[in-house]
């Protein structure tokens, strides 16, 4: 089969699984590079280990850190003749390279937030790993079904105001106005019912009863604050509030992990091209500004430079990035004065006819495309390639 992106909106309904391989092997390439991590973990649970910064985490854990390492992520595999996931492809590169390692990888495949998932998670990690030292909370998802069945739905919109945004129509490459009514309380609930700190805090309890946490666990949950531009539609919207539940949860769990002198931390991490993102309006348009500037500036990060660096610098460095609520700080490059009033100039400047000049509007398409295995250097994409690939370490649910 050749495959080519094909694009609808803020998702690509294609995935190459050639070039998903390369992807992961340049990011397992710069984390071998930059070289290991002092007193990092060996035996590592992230919960959405496919794409993005949970794929990114997965691969600073094995290869900077030498650590074994189980993935739970919620991926479609493909029937015969037809197409995988990017995530999928994702997960049977990251397994196939950590093996050739000579690392413990293996991966589960469901509903993290589900009990059932919950439960072979634990029969998994005490047969092959006995405890683990190291918990990433990754999950990204539209929707949550909670341990008493109720199905919640995540909104991204605003909360009190109608807000109207500056964005980019991604397809036709022009700049649109778009006006998002404010969410309604039980908007604002349910996403935080999904995409807050509650399943992180079920996860925890759950492995810690399991007596599967080692001596000294760490946990952490990525989070996104970002600046005036964004924190309309981000961080004092509905998303917010769910973010900033993780911010009350984490509290608790660092009271609950003490007794074996463990941690839990918010990790916030800078604004970078996700198939999460991608469907924010606001997004594709600051991200093209962002990069425009931080390339200019020299301090352009992706996800995996952002999670090598936290887990050196701050998850386990001997100093910190901690701000005054005692966040892990990745994302201070891009709060800097300098790059958001460049950034700030540049959205009042962008139109249809310039979007292209002083936006790096075809960075941000690239870095899309790459998420489902496009736009890689050194891949044939005219050549024939098999769409059926198998995730050898893959558990049944």
């Amino acid at each position: 089969m050749i495959i080519k992106p094909r694009v609808r909106g803020f998702i690509c309904v294609t995935a190459h699984p050639v070039g998903c391989e390369a992807n992961v092997k340049e990011q397992i390439d710069y984390v071998t590079e930059h070289g290991a991590i002092e007193g990092g973990p060996k035996k590592v649970l992230v919960l959405g280990a496919s794409t993005g910064y949970g794929l990114a985490a997965r691969i600073s854990a094995a290869f900077g850190c030498g650590a074994d390492t189980l993935g739970v992520f919620f991926e479609k595999e493909g029937e015969e003749g037809k197409l995988s996931s990017a995530g999928w492809y994702n997960s049977a590169a990251f397994e196939k390279f950590a093996v050739e390692k000579g690392l413990y990888a293996k991966s589960i495949n469901g509903d993290a937030f589900s009990n059932e998932i919950k439960r072979l998670t634990i029969e998994t990690i005490k047969k092959d790993l006995g405890k683990i030292d190291l918990v990433v909370y990754s999950l990204a998802a539209p929707r949550r079904t909670d341990p008493q069945g109720v199905v919640h739905t995540s909104t991204l919109k605003p909360i009190g105001k109608a807000v109207t945004l500056r964005g980019i129509n991604t397809d036709k490459g022009v700049v649109v106005d778009t006006t998002l009514e404010p969410a309604t309380q039980e908007e604002i609930d349910g996403t935080v019912k999904v995409m807050g700190g509650e399943d992180w805090q079920l996860w925890i309890d759950a492995l810690r009863d399991a007596d599967v946490l080692a001596e000294g666990a760490k946990t952490t949950a990525f989070t996104y604050l970002g600046e005036k531009l964004t924190q309309d539609i981000y961080w004092n919207g509905s998303i917010g509030e769910a973010k900033k539940d993780l911010d009350k949860k984490v509290l608790t769990l660092r009271d609950n992990l003490a007794a074996l002198k463990g941690d839990a931390r918010v990790s916030v991490l800078k604004a970078v091209v996700t198939q999460a993102s991608s469907a924010i309006p606001i997004m594709p348009l600051y991200l093209s500004l962002l990069f425009k500037v931080m390339k200019e500036q020299g301090t352009h990060e992706g996800c995996i430079e952002q999670v090598y660096g936290l887990f050196k610098d701050s998850l386990y460095g001997s100093q910190p990035k901690l701000d005054a609520d005692g966040r892990l700080r990745a994302d201070l490059a891009e709060l800097e004065p300098k790059v958001q009033d460049a950034v700030a100039a540049l959205w009042n400047q962008v139109t249809d006819d310039n979007v292209n000049e002083i936006s790096d509007f075809a960075g941000y398409k690239a870095e899309f495309l790459r998420l489902f295995g496009f736009e890689i250097d050194g891949v044939d994409y005219d050549a024939d390639v098999n769409p059926t690939v198998k995730i050898n370490g893959l558990i049944s649910a």
